[in-house]
């Protein structure tokens, strides 16, 4: 008989350092803002803001 595979034990995700998501504000809660280099952007309907330089 033909011998049954074992699934492997699941790992536990690394959590980065948390850093609290921005909302849309034309979208409202739930909607997040995508973090780029030079701004802040929402996918759904196309927002975006500036970062500000230090």
């Amino acid at each position: 008989m033909a011998e049954e595979k074992k699934e492997a034990p699941k790992k536990a995700k690394k959590i980065a350092a948390y850093r609290p998501k921005r909302s849309c504000p034309k979208c409202g809660t739930g909607v997040h803002l995508a973090e780029h280099a030079d701004r802040f952007a929402c996918g759904k309907c196309g927002y975006f803001e500036k970062k500000m330089k230090k």
